[in-house]
């Protein structure tokens, strides 16, 4: 199934996708409710998708999880060396409530950055939670996957000095440059996972104004989503409705110092999971 969340005459919410053209109504606020379920009632009112506003389908999740350096491209293009998964753990970061944007959704530049780059990824939508969970078991874990960009500010300014000796400080510009407002896009909708065979076998791609950016396969990450599960699970609780950025491909713009500007169109895409669009402003 596809579970969307939506604006109609100014009331958000949520319901099931029919023939991609359709939504049913089967109640208030976002797909919460939804998550973990298989049955939903098909003869609920629906309504042509052009006379609502599809949101991001989690609109407040109470955590936004994202591993960094995920896909070896990436970390290559970005001058960093051949990781070892066996030597490491899944470079794991938070981003707030707050950076959540939907489809169709404005992202405003910020005034700390005119260096905002595009990063394309799976996300995992968590419908069960649970606490060192089994990589085995992990996917049992999953309600499903929708599209995301962790859109990423590459250079903050804050408008005083700063000690560039100390290496701390650009640890926290790159992670500052992932929690501004609108910078965790989602959508358009939420495919349950019993309708995705293998998440490590999806295209993923991005485009900005109709230009391939980035292009790639999920089966390309460092460490996979039932491996990003249970290590997120050794650290913390997981619980329903969490969210998990899991990388992106090559492809971003400081790779090739082109950042976006007001005006631009990104569209975020997976196969199966449907296109992503958002405007910079």
């Amino acid at each position: 199934m596809k579970l969307a969340t939506y604006r109609k005459d100014g009331q958000v919410r949520h319901g099931r996708i029919i023939d991609d053209t359709h939504v049913t109504d089967l109640g208030a606020g976002d797909v919460t409710p939804l998550l973990g379920r298989s049955d939903t009632d098909t003869d609920a009112p629906r309504y042509p998708l052009e006379d609502v506003t599809l949101l991001a389908p989690l609109l407040r999740p109470g955590k936004i999880l994202a591993v960094a350096a995920n896909y070896q491209d990436h970390v290559t293009e970005t001058g960093g060396e051949r990781i070892d998964k066996s030597r490491i753990s899944p470079r794991l970061f938070l981003k707030p409530p707050t950076a959540i944007s939907g489809p169709g959704e404005d992202i405003a530049l910020p005034s700390v950055s005119d260096r905002i780059d595009w990063e394309v990824e799976l996300v995992v939508v968590l419908g069960r939670g649970g606490k060192d969970i089994p990589v085995e078991e992990a996917l049992a874990h999953v309600a499903g996957y929708t599209v995301g960009n962790d859109v990423s500010a590459r250079a903050m300014d804050y408008g005083y000095e700063r000690d560039t000796d100390d290496s701390a400080v650009g640890f926290f510009d790159w992670l500052n440059g992932k929690w501004l407002d609108g910078f965790a896009a989602l959508g358009p909708w939420l495919l349950t996972a019993d309708e995705v065979s293998d998440p490590q076998d999806l295209e993923i791609s991005l485009e900005v104004n109709g230009e391939v950016m980035q292009h790639g396969s999920t089966g390309d990450m460092i460490f996979t989503v039932a491996e990003q599960i249970a290590f997120a699970s050794r650290i913390m609780t997981l619980e329903p409705g969490d969210l998990i950025y899991t990388g992106t491909p090559s492809g971003v713009g400081l790779a090739t110092n082109r950042f976006l500007k007001a005006g631009d169109r990104m569209t975020a895409r997976l196969a199966g999971l449907g296109d992503l669009v958002n405007t910079v402003r």
